[in-house]
């Protein structure tokens, strides 16, 4: 599927759902793949939050990383997520629930910038984050130590509420457990005719689920595998996967605004449907 063809944008009975672009990052094919092709082009890696509402509460998946962060390990931030939010209408005050994948740094940063939200988080990811597999270097490098420690803060103001494996957040959003790129990656389910599977980390690339190939990054390699085969049960079962890095998401679904190529509309509540 080429990004030329947008696809129709469904209704849901209850959640809106938005993908904001906020960051790229160029990357060589060998850096992509775990077995890469020498022959294959360069790849690239776009950087989303998610915005899920329904009149009433306001749920973000994933808060990004920030200008500091983002600088550090050569990523271009193409907004800030807190502008990106504000651009589409939602003060970070009226975030209600943070919906955090993982504790990756480029997924839960800029935690301090939603003062009123609760912080959804799986018990695995915080044991992963503060545990003793964090004394290894290559496993404790996707994480920002400031923004763990921002999470534990919150722990500690009453500001998060554990999960334990999969759950429904709110009637019609549903968490699953998937785990594997990081020992609690949680994703999310938006219920409808056709459900939406926000991945995030789970599937990095929509061609993973067809080429064999996986993300080189992982806490567990065969919760990863085993992650993909989740997805593809999903599928089977009528699902659509949104993809937490591919940068065909911005080509697949329309725009919000004409000008703006990095925000789009992948699902509709049935309310807006005209």
């Amino acid at each position: 599927m080429t990004g030329s063809t947008r696809r129709e944008v469904p209704a849901t009975a209850q959640w809106e759902v938005l993908a904001l672009r906020y960051a790229t990052k160029g990357l060589p094919a060998a850096q992509a793949l775990l077995d890469p092709d020498p022959h294959e082009a360069e790849s690239r890696l776009d950087y989303f939050v998610w915005l899920c509402r329904d009149g009433k509460r306001n749920v973000l998946v994933d808060t990004g990383f920030d200008r500091e962060e983002g600088a550090s390990r050569q990523r271009v931030m193409r907004i800030h997520p807190v502008d990106a939010l504000r651009r589409v209408g939602v003060e970070p005050e009226e975030i209600t629930d943070v919906f955090i994948t993982h504790l990756h740094y480029d997924h839960a940063g800029n935690l301090r910038h939603f003062p009123n939200a609760t912080l959804h988080l799986q018990d695995a990811e915080m044991a992963y984050a503060t545990g003793r597999c964090m004394c290894h270097a290559r496993m404790r490098k996707p994480f920002a130590v400031e923004d763990v420690k921002t999470a534990v803060e919150m722990v500690y103001r009453d500001r998060v509420l554990f999960h334990e494996g999969d759950y429904t957040l709110f009637p019609g959003l549903r968490a699953k457990l998937v785990g594997g790129h990081s020992k609690g990656l949680q994703m999310l389910v938006v219920d409808g005719e056709s459900p939406l599977v926000i991945a995030s980390d789970a599937l990095h690339l929509r061609r993973y689920l067809t080429d064999g190939q996986i993300f080189p990054v992982f806490g567990d390699y065969l919760q990863t595998v085993e992650g993909y085969r989740m997805l593809h049960e999903l599928i089977d079962a009528g699902a659509e996967i949104l993809p937490g890095h591919d940068p065909d998401v911005v080509t697949l679904y329309p725009r919000i605004e004409d000008d703006w190529e990095d925000a789009v509309i992948v699902r509709r509540r049935a309310a807006q449907q005209t």
